[in-house]
């Protein structure tokens, strides 16, 4: 049996977990709308809040 923890560095894993987050956040925000939908621009919020301390994070690793 392979651990899915240990023995890898980034990757695929990674990219999982952020989709995971990435979701969750998503599911905060429709939860907190009052619609029945959520609003193009409250997820274009969301979306553009998160991209930027990433960018932030990969600009100051060079």
């Amino acid at each position: 049996m392979v651990s899915s923890t240990g023995g890898r560095n980034g990757g695929h894993d990674d990219a999982a977990l952020d989709e995971i987050e990435l979701a969750g956040e998503l599911m905060i925000a429709a939860t907190a709308s009052s619609g029945d939908r959520l609003p193009t621009e409250r997820i274009d919020e969301v979306l553009l809040d998160r991209v930027a301390p990433a960018r932030a994070e990969q600009e100051g690793e060079g």
